[in-house]
């Protein structure tokens, strides 16, 4: 059976910390990765072949990068957040603002990761594998990161709605 905030017995001052450890967890994965794929798009205009990208391309690319940058930012606010209310008996409010900026910000990646694989497949292989791959890429982040997790949390509500077991996790 899986348990809810509820069956923990714990304080809400606990609850935010195990919610906030849980969520700084999180980010920490999030964050290499996105770092990964902007530390590749920042050195990517000093390499020879980007001048052989065309317009439409070079426009990707920085969409792309600014993407990217809007990843960053995103996953590493929660941080700053963190250090600069720290001491001050905010856990909850920043709990809550870290988790929409974390939202936000995994967002951000999926639309990064798809921007970049589109501009490489556009590269290598031009338009319509570009198009066809960007397209079941986008497809496959928004099922697996957003449609899936949310469909869960909609069953689990109902079923705690309605009184009955709840789901394992």
């Amino acid at each position: 059976m899986r348990t809810t905030d509820d069956d923990r017995n714990e304080s809400p001052q606990q609850r935010d910390d195990r919610n906030l450890m849980e969520l700084l967890q999180e980010l920490r994965v999030a964050g290499l990765g996105v770092q990964v794929l902007f530390g590749f798009l920042l050195s990517l205009p000093c390499t020879n072949r980007f001048i052989k990208l065309s317009q439409s391309q070079r426009g990707l690319y920085v969409a792309d990068l600014l993407l990217a940058a809007l990843s960053t930012a995103l996953l590493l606010a929660p941080v700053a957040y963190h250090r600069l209310v720290f001491r001050q008996h905010l856990k909850e409010r920043l709990v809550r603002m870290a988790n929409g900026m974390a939202i936000a910000g995994l967002v951000a990646v999926g639309l990064a990761v798809t921007a970049a694989v589109l501009l490489v497949v556009s590269f290598v292989a031009g338009g319509a594998p570009a198009v066809i791959v960007g397209v079941f890429l986008a497809s496959l982040i928004t099922a697996l990161w957003f449609v899936f997790p949310l469909a869960r949390r909609e069953e689990a509500e109902e079923s705690r709605a309605s009184g009955g077991r709840t789901m394992h996790q």
